[in-house]
């Protein structure tokens, strides 16, 4: 049996998956043996990729903007002065040498 048989897809290496993603060899590999994304396992010594697999991991890593939040009209309000406590403050007093106390305790 010479090449490839019309009905058979056609498969791509790791190395032809992270080419067309623009990512590295590692990271394919990585991805399809923790089962992250989709791919024909251990065929010829190597994980194997149709064209649909591809689709899917670009379909899996895509990413979409969040619903925008609606418009709302500004409304210039002059912010009230922000609210001041005044506090005491608190006298901080220095502690005994450790030195200082053991001696007086012997």
């Amino acid at each position: 049996m010479r090449g490839t048989p019309n009905d058979l897809p056609r498969l791509y290496t790791s190395a032809e998956v992270a080419e067309a993603l623009r990512c590295s060899k590692w990271w394919v590999q990585e991805q399809a043996r923790r089962g992250r994304v989709p791919c024909y396992g251990d065929v010829a010594g190597g994980y194997r990729f149709s064209a649909e697999h591809v689709a899917t991991i670009l379909r899996l890593r895509e990413r979409r903007p969040a619903d925008p939040a609606p418009a709302v009209e500004a409304k210039w309000v002059k912010a009230a002065p922000p609210v001041v406590a005044v506090v005491e403050p608190v006298r901080l007093v220095a502690r005994v040498p450790r030195r200082a106390r053991s001696s007086k305790a012997a």
